[in-house]
C-alpha cells in the first residue's frame, strides 16, 4: 500500500483578496473635523428647530471642548410659532422671537449651568442686544458662520476683548478671520436678508 499522502495546510487568503467588501462596512471619512467645524456643524442644526423661516439661527455655548447649551430662535414659550400664524412686525422687522444666542445664554441659567469663560458658536454673527448679554454673560470668545448687519458688535467687541471670529470660508484655504468686518461678506453694505428683529445700530 502507499503511504497516505499528507494534505497541505491550508492558508488564510491574503489580505484583499478572495472576498468582497462588506456591503454594510460605512467609508471612513476623508479626514476627521476639526473642533471649530464640529460645533459649527451642530450649532447649524440647532438652527433647523428655529421657528421663524425670516431667519434660522442656532447658537452652542462651549467649554473645554463639551457643550454646556444650545438654543434658537423661536417663540416666547407657550406662545404661537410666526411659521404657523405669522410674524409679529414693527418697524420692517418681526419681533415675536427670542435670538438664537438669547435663548442659549437663558437655557444655562434654567439649568444652573456657569457659562463665564465659556466660547459661543453661533450660525450668524450676534445682534446688538445679543451681544449685550454675551459679554455680560461672560463669554469671551464668539465663532460666527456668517456676518450679519452689526458692525457696533464687532467695534465694542475689539474695546472689551473679546474675540469675535469668523469661520465663513474665505479663499481656497478657507482660513478663520478674527475681527472681519462686514465688506467681506455683503459687498460691504454691512447688512443680510430677513431676521427677527436683528437690527443693526443705525436701524
Amino acid at each position: 500500500m502507499k503511504p497516505a499522502e499528507a494534505k497541505a495546510p491550508r492558508r488564510p487568503p491574503a489580505r484583499g483578496t478572495g472576498s468582497a467588501p462588506d456591503p454594510a462596512a460605512e467609508p471612513r471619512p476623508e479626514r476627521r473635523l476639526d473642533w471649530h467645524a464640529y460645533f459649527m456643524n451642530i450649532a447649524r442644526q440647532v438652527a433647523t428647530r428655529s421657528t421663524c423661516d425670516r431667519k434660522h439661527v442656532g447658537a452652542v455655548i462651549v467649554r473645554d471642548k463639551t457643550i454646556l447649551s444650545t438654543g434658537y430662535n423661536g417663540s416666547i414659550r407657550g406662545m404661537p410659532h410666526c411659521d404657523d400664524i405669522g410674524h409679529d412686525i414693527e418697524g420692517g422687522h418681526c419681533v415675536a422671537t427670542i435670538h438664537a444666542e438669547a435663548n442659549a445664554i437663558l437655557q444655562a441659567a434654567k439649568n444652573g449651568v456657569m457659562i463665564e469663560g465659556a466660547e459661543l458658536y453661533t450660525t450668524a454673527s450676534p445682534c446688538w442686544g445679543c451681544f449685550k448679554l454675551i459679554a455680560n454673560a461672560g463669554i469671551r470668545k464668539i465663532f460666527y458662520g456668517e456676518f450679519y448687519r452689526d458692525q457696533k458688535s464687532l467695534e465694542v467687541a475689539r474695546r472689551l476683548g473679546i474675540d469675535l471670529i469668523d469661520l465663513a470660508p474665505a479663499g481656497p484655504a478657507g482660513a478663520a478671520k478674527t475681527g472681519a468686518g462686514p465688506a467681506e461678506r455683503s459687498g460691504g453694505t454691512g447688512r443680510a436678508r430677513g431676521g427677527c428683529d436683528w437690527q443693526g445700530p443705525e436701524d
